[in-house]
């Protein structure tokens, strides 16, 4: 009788090892999940800063080299200082 105790002893240890085991590679997995979604949203983050400068200053430079209300025609980007004669 005192080895099937045993026994039985070492299967409720085998099974909390192994469950033990489960919740550890779920906390892993839970981990590299949320270290992903960062790393993730870092890269997208940056990407769409990138690009929303990028418009910003295709902008800015399209409205300064269009602009037909500078004070002086030789301000204007593309166009001589002054006439040559």
């Amino acid at each position: 009788m005192k080895t099937e105790g045993k026994g039985w002893k070492r299967a409720w240890w085998l099974l909390l090892a192994g469950v033990g085991l489960q919740f550890y590679f779920v906390q892993e997995l839970v981990a590299a999940f949320a270290f992903f979604a960062i790393g993730f949203a870092a890269v997208a983050f940056v990407i769409v800063s990138l690009c929303t400068l990028w418009k910003g200053w295709k902008a800015a430079v399209g409205r300064f080299t269009n602009s037909e209300d500078l004070a002086e025609s030789g301000l204007q980007a593309g166009r001589p200082a002054r006439e040559m004669p």
